[in-house]
């Protein structure tokens, strides 16, 4: 039996802080076992949120300097997460990073926060930037967390996630595919901000607005949600497709449509998968109205996990992809990214 501690760091799109999960992971007879020791996430104070919402618009030398800066800032958090609670024989850090771009039919991605800097300030082994090496293999460098689904969660016939955007992981004919479906609280959380809230608190907002049915038709024709599996979106693709559309309309309505597009574009991945069971986790469960529209729209059983795993889910499988980096075990599948083949990804600090 392998036994293995491990921290596991994300910073979403929807940059709402920096989840940190302490997991605990198990391998008993080639069967991978886990249990979340502790975890929280930090609010980012208002600086270091500016400075990473605008970190795609700044100069190269400026990114740089915030690569470095960021890295430290994650060291340190990590140092005092196990200072306050007293945690000992940590054997790795899986850090995701703050996406900057992501762009990987040009093969490229990157997510700032130099993992060398988390381990200077805090001496344990760290793993980083797990995408660039799927995306030079051809990849979409997204989603990563199948590989998690598959070994930790496999009791459900799919894991949808509802953050900055949705993705889904499922099996399919034998093999596990994933990609995302739409985006949800990098659009929701924007227009949000219109009426001076950082999200639509159980989708209240929405739920007063009129649907737009001239916004709908646009949302729903988009190419992406034509485009077959593997396929991942970024910021870019939003600020390019979606944003411009919303001009001149009522923020009000704009939620309203949203979180319709949104649930009618989740609930037809359900219903053309025909899911039984499906967990939901990521910031958007707490969305009420965004699932009761989806409800209304298929009849796949949603099971709503504890908050726990809702809100930590990916940092606990970052933090087990670096588990399996370190053992030189596959973290990467080809059938959810489009890479050429099933790897172990990450570099080692």
């Amino acid at each position: 039996m392998m036994t293995f501690k491990a921290i596991g760091l994300m910073s979403g799109t929807s940059l709402d802080g920096l989840d940190i999960c302490l997991a605990q992971f198990e391998k008993k007879h080639s069967v991978w076992e886990f249990e979340i020791l502790k975890a929280e996430t930090i609010s980012y104070s208002k600086k270091l949120e500016d400075q990473l919402r605008n970190s795609i618009n700044v100069s190269a030398d400026n990114l740089l300097e915030l690569h470095s800066e960021y890295g430290f800032y994650l060291g340190k958090e990590v140092k005092n997460f196990i200072s306050r609670h007293q945690i000992d024989n940590i054997d790795i850090i899986s850090s995701h990073g703050h996406t900057v771009f992501h762009q990987p039919q040009k093969k490229f991605t990157l997510q700032i926060g130099d993992g060398r800097a988390i381990k200077l300030e805090t001496g344990i082994p760290v793993v980083y930037d797990f995408r660039s090496q799927d995306v030079l293999m051809g990849g979409n460098g997204a989603p990563l967390v199948p590989i998690g689904d598959e070994l930790l969660f496999s009791e459900y016939d799919a894991c949808l996630n509802l953050g900055g955007f949705s993705n889904i992981s499922l099996k399919h004919n034998g093999r596990r595919i994933a990609f995302d479906i739409a985006p949800v609280n990098i659009v929701l959380n924007k227009i949000a901000q219109n009426f001076n809230k950082n999200f639509d608190e159980n989708g209240h907002l929405a739920r007063e607005g009129k649907i737009n049915t001239e916004l709908l038709i646009k949302l729903n024709s988009l190419e992406f949600y034509a485009l077959s599996h593997p396929k991942s979106l970024g910021i870019e693709w939003c600020n390019k497709n979606i944003f411009p559309l919303f001009e001149d309309l009522d923020s009000q309505d704009i939620l309203a449509t949203f979180t319709e597009h949104s649930a009618e574009q989740i609930s037809k991945v359900f219903n053309q998968y025909q899911l039984k069971k499906v967990l939901f986790t990521g910031g958007g469960t707490y969305n009420s109205y965004l699932i009761e529209k989806i409800k209304e729209k298929t009849e796949s059983e949603i099971i709503i996990p504890e908050k726990e795993i809702i809100d930590f889910k990916e940092a606990l499988i970052f933090a087990f992809m670096g588990v399996l980096r370190m053992n030189k075990e596959i973290n990467v599948l080809s059938s959810a990214t489009g890479s050429s083949q099933d790897h172990s990804s990450g570099i080692i600090a």
